[in-house]
């Protein structure tokens, strides 16, 4: 069993000496593997007396879980130092400006609108802006629409009192800006 407590020495120098989580799983396997120095020790059991193989296996067992605990505990290590590492180069200087967020664009019916203006543009034509909100002479009397015009009525038309409406068509913007 002397040979037992030399291999446990000998996997505690070596699970130290690792310096990364794969060089510690080589360790592991050298060790603890199929074929590694303290799994071997259990096809010994074989050649002792039935009466002695429940000690001798309890003694390599307890030798195995004692190689385990060194190697989580140095892998818990190992993994600490890397994430360490890793948030130290990843650390956020506040003092520097940050990030410009960049705006949106423009809606598609939006650029489609602003072309057409840009296009009849270019043909001489000029867009007509006003109010939505209209009196009746501008939106009825200046086009020569009578008072008795469905356009008039009360379900075509928005009235806000007696006299202010809704724009109901674009001439009546043209009818205020040629001046009548």
């Amino acid at each position: 069993m002397s040979h037992l407590a030399e291999l446990v020495a000998n996997a505690a120098a070596a699970i130290n000496q690792a310096s990364d989580v794969a060089a510690l799983d080589n360790v592991r396997v050298e060790y603890l593997g199929k074929k590694g120095h303290l799994t071997l020790q259990m096809t010994t059991l074989r050649d002792l007396p039935p009466e002695e193989r429940p000690a001798a296996g309890a003694v390599i067992n307890a030798a195995k879980e004692q190689v385990q605990q060194a190697l989580n505990a140095r892998k818990a290590e190992l993994e600490s130092a890397v994430l360490n590492a890793r948030l130290a180069a990843e650390t956020i200087d506040i003092s520097l400006p940050g990030r410009r967020i960049e705006n949106g664009g423009l809606h598609p019916v939006t650029r489609t609108i602003d072309r057409i203006e840009s296009f009849f543009g270019e043909l001489g034509f000029t867009v007509a802006t006003g109010p939505e909100i209209e009196d009746d002479y501008h939106n009825f009397d200046a086009l020569n629409i009578p008072g008795h015009h469905p356009a008039r009525a009360d379900h075509d038309t928005f009235w806000f009192d007696a006299t202010r409406l809704l724009r109901t068509q674009t001439s009546g913007r043209l009818a205020s800006r040629s001046g009548r």
